[in-house]
């Protein structure tokens, strides 16, 4: 160890320069600034591995950092043998810088292919950018599905909505069905009673039945045409039942009024009654000759209660004597059908008189007849009691 502790026997290194002030100045301040520099950049390394710790190659680094700091040490040495020859120390230093220095050769002669495979920074941000670009496509999608499920979600919602009101319709349609179908049948085995009733053969009776189930079926199947309206024009409802009589006498047969909405059940009994009028004007009244005409027409006015009631009118103009249309003791069930239970239906009143040659029949019904739609278990047999209680039962 005296080797390392006894200098007496080198001598300076500024010997060398002649101790020429310039000369050592240079040479000494060269080396520490090289050891000044030398010192700070492993200090910058140490820094980067501590803030960094995503890095991978940190041995790397440290072996720089020990390799550029052994050099600063030998620099730094070199200043201190310019006055003191610590040649030996001086040595150490330099082998241990050697060694550390080839080990960093050889690890990063084994990490060429590894940190050639890094990407470059134009290569990152190319990634970068179509990173960025297909996070704001994942973006746009997610939002696009969102949008969509919303939509679903409202969507659901209305058909839900749709799906509820129309089960609601369904049970009220049904309600009605059911409360509609009690009073046709109610009305319709009244008829046949009274159909039956003063017929002598089964031929005239199917006959004059068949004809009023006709009619109370056209009259239903006209409002029910109506596309999601329980309604229908009494026009066309009138025009249903004189159909046939139009096109046979044509001009004869004259039909006009106001636009009226009528359920159906005021359209069965309104039809029995124009029914009942031309049957009988074709065969005893204005359309039996030649020469008689009809005329149908219909208005809105305000009653004394100052609501609103429809005002029939029916004119035949005869062609021959028709007091038989008017005879009491010879009146069936079509007559009182007209005069007595229709109107008691409809809450109304009807008069018919022959003024010379010409017939006249007035229907006078408080227009909220039309549309009464009255339901419940009472309304069931109302039509046939009150054809029952005005014509009485065979």
């Amino acid at each position: 160890m005296q080797i390392f502790t006894e200098f007496s026997q080198y001598m300076p290194h500024g010997m060398c320069l002649l101790w020429q002030p310039w000369l050592v100045i240079l040479w000494a301040g060269s080396d520490v600034l090289i050891a000044a520099a030398y010192f700070a950049i492993p200090i910058a390394l140490l820094s980067v591995v501590r803030q960094r710790d995503d890095l991978k190659h940190r041995g790397l680094i440290l072996l720089f950092a020990g390799f550029i700091t052994l050099c600063g040490l030998t620099h730094l040495l070199s200043v201190v043998t310019l006055w003191y020859p610590i040649y030996p120390a001086q040595g150490v230093v330099k082998l241990v810088t050697g060694i550390v220095s080839a080990t960093t050769a050889v690890v990063l002669f084994r990490l060429v292919p590894t940190l050639v495979a890094i990407p470059s920074r134009a290569e990152l941000e190319l990634r970068n950018a179509r990173l960025s670009a297909e996070i704001e496509s994942h973006d746009r999608t997610l939002a696009e599905l969102r949008a969509i499920r919303d939509n679903l979600e409202i969507e659901v919602a209305e058909r839900t909505a749709e799906l509820q009101a129309a089960n609601t319709k369904l049970a009220t349609v049904a309600r009605e069905a059911v409360h509609r179908s009690r009073n046709l049948l109610s009305v319709v085995g009244s008829i046949a009673r009274q159909s039956a009733r003063g017929t002598e053969d089964t031929k005239t009776f199917i006959e004059s039945f068949q004809a009023r189930l006709a009619v109370l079926a056209d009259a239903t199947a006209t409002v029910l045409a109506e596309d999601h309206v329980p309604s229908a024009d009494l026009g066309t409802v009138i025009r249903k039942q004189l159909e046939p009589v139009m096109e046979t006498y044509g001009a004869r047969v004259r039909v006009g009024g106001a636009a009226v909405a009528t359920d159906a059940e005021a359209a069965q009994q309104i039809s029995l009654v124009i029914h009942e009028l031309a049957t009988n004007a074709q065969k005893y009244g204005g359309l039996a000759g030649e020469s008689g005409e009809v005329e149908l027409t219909w208005q809105v006015a305000n009653g004394e209660d100052d609501a609103p009631w429809l005002h029939l009118r029916w004119q035949e103009t005869l062609a021959e004597d028709a007091a038989c249309l008017l005879d009491e003791s010879a009146e069936g069930f079509g007559t009182k059908l007209t005069t007595r239970i229709v109107p008691a239906m409809l809450k109304g009143t009807a008069d018919r008189k022959l003024d010379g040659n010409r017939l006249t029949y007035e229907l006078n019904v408080p227009l909220s007849s039309l549309n009464a739609n009255v339901g419940g278990q009472g309304d069931a047999t109302l039509a046939a009691r009150i054809v029952d209680r005005d014509f009485g039962h065979p």
